[in-house]
């Protein structure tokens, strides 16, 4: 899934195209994901183009008031914050501290080291599906495509991988798209990503930083969305009790979601 080539926004992209089954695919230009907005043009051609009527943050406060949104233009605003119970305890640092400690290999390897990185994603990841914000975060969401007559609707996080990441896995799931497409579309994001760190990641391991460590910090791995996977798999059977009895979205609700969002391509 190429990202939509925009100036103004990080690692846009449209889930629109994408194949759910039964010779159905995801409708274009409704739903989008993306890294923080805090430098949108509204008036750059290729995001205006996109007619965005809502747009969902699903940051931390901190993270909101270090860089708040620049909307597109007529767009609302829907706060979702994920981790807002959740952060201090997982282990990760917050996304402010990724260049200081992209900076400071010592530091680094001192708190995330020896493969506390990858089990501290991990930990977050099940908490995407278990935590109460984020089951109200994701219930909002939800809630917000299942909107009769809605508009383009974009979701966001701060890089647009993990949280981000985890949003368009359910969406994906519930609109019926395969194993293979999910996986497809959560990887899809490391190019992106590690471009736009890549002066960062260089200058860590230039200082003698694990490169391995650092990818692991700012990239996204199978095993994170496996945890997330195993975590719906363990507390409720499938994604679909998951929506249904972990986010509490009724059925009606997941129906139009299924109607808005997909199509039978000409």
């Amino acid at each position: 899934m190429p990202a939509i080539p925009a100036t103004s926004v990080a690692n846009l992209r449209d889930l629109g195209g994408l194949p759910v089954g039964d010779g159905r695919e995801v409708r274009a230009g409704r739903v989008l994901r993306s890294a923080h907005l805090d430098r949108l043009d509204p008036d750059e051609p290729v995001v205006a183009a996109l007619g965005i009527r809502t747009v969902v943050d699903l940051r931390t406060e901190r993270e909101r008031a270090e860089r708040p949104d620049r909307l597109p233009t007529d767009a609302r605003l829907l706060v979702a914050d994920v981790l807002s119970d959740q952060l201090a305890g997982s282990g990760l640092p917050p996304a402010a501290r990724l260049k200081k400690l992209l900076a400071d290999p010592a530091l680094a390897e001192e708190h995330l080291g020896g493969g506390r990185v990858r089990a501290a994603f991990e930990r977050t990841y099940r908490t995407f599906v278990s935590g109460d914000s984020a089951r109200a975060s994701y219930r909002a969401l939800l809630g917000e495509l299942g909107t009769p007559g809605a508009g383009p609707l974009l979701f966001h996080c701060s890089a647009g991988k993990d949280r981000t990441g985890w949003a368009a896995t359910v969406v994906l799931s519930l609109l019926g798209a395969d194993e293979e497409t999910v996986r497809a579309e959560y990887l899809a994001v490391n190019p992106a990503v590690r471009q736009a760190f890549a002066p960062m990641v260089e200058g860590f391991t230039a200082q003698g930083g694990d490169p391995q460590l650092a990818l692991d910090l700012i990239g996204v791995l199978p095993e994170y969305l496996d945890a997330a996977l195993d975590e719906v798999a363990v507390r409720h059977g499938s994604m679909e009790k998951y929506v249904r009895e972990g986010l509490g979205v009724p059925d009606e609700v997941t129906e139009l979601i299924r109607e808005r969002l997909t199509v039978s391509p000409a």
